[in-house]
C-alpha cells in the first residue's frame, strides 16, 4: 500500500454516488488486511432501499451521524455488510474487493482458498477482514481502517444495484472493470 496516503473526511462528505464511484480501485485495508475496492453501491437517504429511508432509528444511527464512519449492519441476520458514511443519512455499501494484503489471513478467517471468492460480496468481505458490530460507528481517517489512493487508473462500470427489491432501477451499482472479483457481473 502506498506510504502515508489517506483520505480525510471530506472525501466523505459528498454525495453518496459520487463517493461509490470515487472508491473503485482504492486500496482498503482493517488492522492491514484487504486490498482494492472493485465494488460498491450507493444509498441516500431519499432511496427507498436505504436503511436511513424511513429515519433515524438505534439500528441504522451511524448512518445519520457524521461523515466517514463505518455503518455495519447485519443482513437477514446472517452475515455483516460494511458501509462507508457519506452525507447524513447516507452511505457506501462496500460489496467487493480483490484480495491483496493478508490473503493467508483471510483465507483462514473464511475457510478458503479460493481468491475470486473469498471477498467477493459484502458478507464474504466483512468475514475475511474481520469487520463485525463492534466496527459500526468507528471513524474510518484512523485505525484499523485504512483507504489509499488506486495505484492505476481504473475503468468503471455502472450498473442497478443488487440484491435489493425497491429502488432497483437506480444505477448506483459501480465495479472495476472486468475485475474477476466482483459479487456479480456488470450487464
Amino acid at each position: 500500500m502506498k506510504a502515508d496516503v489517506t483520505f480525510s473526511a471530506a472525501f466523505y462528505a459528498r454525495d453518496p454516488v459520487a463517493v461509490a464511484r470515487d472508491l473503485i480501485g482504492k486500496q482498503f485495508t482493517v488492522e492491514g488486511v484487504g486490498g482494492l475496492i472493485v465494488e460498491t453501491e450507493a444509498y441516500s437517504p431519499d432511496d427507498p432501499a436505504s436503511h436511513s429511508y424511513r429515519g433515524l432509528k438505534h439500528a441504522n444511527a451511524s448512518m445519520f451521524g457524521p461523515p466517514a464512519h463505518a455503518y455495519v449492519y447485519r443482513s437477514y441476520g446472517i452475515h455483516w455488510c460494511l458501509n462507508f458514511v457519506c452525507l447524513p443519512g447516507s452511505a457506501v455499501l462496500i460489496r467487493a474487493i480483490q484480495p491483496i494484503f493478508g490473503v493467508e489471513t483471510m483465507q483462514d478467517r473464511r475457510g478458503s482458498a479460493d481468491l475470486r471468492n473469498l471477498c467477493s460480496g459484502p458478507g464474504r468481505l466483512c468475514t475475511a477482514l474481520a469487520v463485525d458490530k463492534s466496527h459500526d460507528g468507528r471513524i474510518l481517517t484512523a485505525a484499523p481502517f485504512r483507504l489509499a489512493d488506486a495505484p492505476a487508473a481504473v475503468d468503471i462500470a455502472v450498473g442497478r444495484r443488487i440484491g435489493i427489491t425497491k429502488g432497483m432501477d437506480a444505477p448506483w451499482r459501480f465495479g472495476l472493470a472486468g475485475s474477476p472479483f466482483l459479487s456479480r457481473r456488470f450487464d
